[in-house]
């Protein structure tokens, strides 16, 4: 069976090599370093076992740039392009997915399109209505950055926004491909599948919230916050997951998802999903302001990315204090490896770690590293189990 999946990102191409051990996979991309790094059987994102993978199993993947050869003869076209968040609509920008829609329904009409990008509740009805397909169907996708591939071969569930045999059909895909065995399968309607990515990422970011509210009130009433979390998290109905304190939730999903959540809720009453994004930016007040008090006059950003093993710094929530260091008037210096330019968010990128050890009065941390050890008196971090 020929599959196209559009976008080589973690979505796309986790997906891409899970479907490629049994199927005849073709990756589009409009770029072409990626397309030739995945050609060359080469990772184009921080994933150790996709980096694996690529290099050592037998699949049958190509990448290209043109979408249309991509498409021909295709039974199933994935789509898994970006749909950032327009603070200026309220929305996701879907403009890249609609076009792959449009364009599939014109050049593979037979096709099932497959959506793994995340999109408002009421897009796909939207969109068959606009396209005159009953073709287009969305299947959720739940991974973490940097575990995308583990995911895709470990899913805590499938999900399917369609009751159909296409639906069915893409759902074995799916459990061919993995690893786990006697994996959750969960058919429903368009909307109820568009609501389950939304209402799942945003109860994540309200649990990363609520242990942040809990680290700023036991740093300002100089308590353990490690303490504190460890007995509510013996709790059975609470657990001890999930439950380490950042400087925010970030990356690429949670920010946009609680946020377009919060904007499906315009017509609907709701107090929790407003205080879920408001509760984030108020985290980055209370960091900031924790960073400043200890009067630095540079102060050294390590890593900008939002987890350990990810190479993914969209988003991060670093970046919303750097903002508000800068705005304080304290110089800020960057130590992050995945940049190549000189500058970021208008402060200088140290590449050499001593250097940025020397230069940096305080170095915040989002997430505790052993690099950091030798300095470990000027690290500002609230990873209280990271490296425990």
């Amino acid at each position: 069976m020929k599959i196209a999946v559009f976008g080589i990102g973690y979505v796309g191409l986790s997906n891409a090599v899970l479907l490629a051990q049994h199927n005849s996979v073709v990756a589009v991309d409009l770029s072409p370093d990626r397309v030739a790094q995945l050609n060359a059987r080469k990772s184009p994102i921080e994933d150790p076992k996709l980096e694996d993978w690529l290099a050592t199993k037998d699949l049958d993947l190509t990448a290209t740039t043109d979408s249309a050869a991509a498409m021909t003869g295709a039974t199933f076209v994935v789509v898994a392009t970006p749909t950032d968040y327009d603070p200026k609509t309220d929305f996701f920008d879907t403009s890249s997915v609609e076009a792959v829609i449009r364009a599939a329904v014109r050049d593979a009409p037979d096709a099932t399109v497959v959506i793994k990008s995340t999109v408002p509740v009421g897009f796909i009805t939207r969109m068959r209505g606009a396209t005159g397909s009953d073709n287009i169907l969305f299947c959720p996708e739940f991974l973490r950055e940097g575990m995308a591939l583990h995911d895709n071969l470990h899913p805590s569930r499938i999900v399917v926004g369609a009751e159909t045999p296409d639906a069915r059909r893409f759902a074995d895909l799916l459990v061919q491909g993995a690893e786990a065995q006697n994996i959750p399968l969960l058919f429903t309607g368009a909307e109820e599948a568009e609501s389950i990515k939304l209402f799942a990422n945003t109860y994540l970011a309200m649990r990363v919230a609520f242990f942040n509210e809990l680290d700023s009130y036991a740093l300002s009433q100089d308590m353990d916050a490690r303490q504190i979390i460890e007995g509510i998290g013996l709790d059975p109905r609470i657990g001890t997951h999930y439950n380490n304190p950042s400087f925010g939730y970030g990356g690429y999903c949670l920010p946009k998802d609680t946020k377009q959540l919060l904007a499906n809720y315009s017509d609907v009453p709701q107090n929790l999903m407003r205080a879920v994004v408001d509760a984030n930016r108020t985290r980055k007040d209370f960091i900031a302001g924790q960073i400043a008090a200890k009067n630095p006059k540079v102060v050294g950003i390590h890593r900008l990315v939002m987890k350990a093993g990810s190479d993914n710094f969209r988003q991060s929530s670093v970046q919303g204090v750097i903002r508000r260091i800068r705005a304080a008037g304290i110089d800020v210096v960057i130590y992050e490896p995945a940049l190549e330019d000189a500058t970021f968010m208008g402060c200088s990128v140290i590449n050499d770690l001593a250097t940025f050890k020397q230069r940096s009065d305080v170095v915040v941390a989002n997430r505790a590293s052993e690099d950091l050890d030798d300095v470990a008196g000027k690290v500002f971090t609230r990873d209280i189990f990271g490296l425990s």
